[in-house]
């Protein structure tokens, strides 16, 4: 009896201290594809004003400059953050609404495809959709440059726990942080007009709880329970890149560079929100 009122009592110690215990993925029912999570930052960008004409803007790349890797025990040559961030953001481009972006990270392939057309054209029985003469590419007033500039480990780092009679439980933590720069450039006289930079905390958060103690002499009771919580480091950046977004309407607004339509007030829209200038560091 005493064995059996001792596992019970563990039993709820470690459901009181893991309450926040996530299923395994065993018990999870599968999952079908959804559309990709989005931050708050995203939702902010839908809520911007309109703009008074939307700018046409090309982006030929927006690449990782950080150089870093990730940690050991993964693999050196894996970077740390993704590739990808051209196609990010000219995501969040469109979504803001005052954008037509161009496309030229595969302009290649439009001009091959281009070449295609007009080869079939010159050719008895060319296809209706083609037969019309191709217009010329539409050409960009903005050029929007920049990339992933810095991504910090373990910038941050922590936890607690206790324990009494073989019975414990801690939490850890761990932040990193991404920063990326975004700016626009006259593409008429080559001139920045405008430039941002933001940043964006990972955090990654580890629960444990645990029970070592001898019932008897020779009679040994080890539980243990416990899961780690990673937030995905892609969608932070994605995040980052609509911040820096957002800031750069804002601050081309505020330096009157382009204006919302009817010449709404920035200080009452979304844009207030990213006009605040940027805390101090510790």
């Amino acid at each position: 009896m005493k064995k059996i009122a001792l596992l019970i009592f563990v039993l709820l110690q470690l459901q009181a201290c893991s309450s926040l215990k996530e299923p395994m993925p065993a018990e999870q029912a599968p999952e079908v594809p959804t559309l990709t999570p989005r931050a708050s930052t995203y939702y902010d960008l839908l809520s911007l004003p309109r703009p008074r004409g939307r700018l046409i803007a090309a982006v030929y790349g927006f690449r990782d400059q950080s150089g870093q890797y990730k940690p050991v025990p993964a693999s050196s040559f894996s970077t740390a953050v993704t590739q990808g961030g051209a196609s990010m953001l000219m995501d969040a481009l469109q979504t803001s609404g005052w954008f037509r972006v161009l496309e030229r990270e595969g302009l290649q392939n439009v001009l091959t495809e281009r070449k295609i057309i007009r080869a079939a054209q010159t050719k008895p029985g060319a296809a209706k959709n083609i037969k019309s003469e191709l217009p010329s590419l539409q050409a960009a007033n903005l050029l929007l440059e920049g990339g992933v500039v810095a991504y910090d480990s373990n910038i941050r780092s922590g936890g607690e726990g206790a324990r009494y009679l073989g019975v414990g439980a801690s939490v850890e933590y761990r932040v990193d942080q991404v920063t990326v720069s975004l700016r626009a450039v006259d593409v008429s006289s080559g001139e920045v007009l405008s430039n941002v930079m933001t940043s964006k905390t990972i955090y990654s958060v580890g629960r444990n709880a645990g029970v070592f103690k001898f019932i008897e002499f020779k009679d040994l009771l080890q539980l243990e329970a416990g899961y780690t919580t990673n937030e995905p480091a892609q969608l932070c950046v994605l995040s980052a890149i609509e911040s820096a977004v957002a800031h750069l309407i804002a601050q081309g607004v505020e330096r009157q560079l382009w204006a919302t339509a009817d010449d709404v007030p920035a200080l009452k829209t979304t844009l207030a929100k990213y006009l605040q200038k940027p805390a101090a560091a510790l």
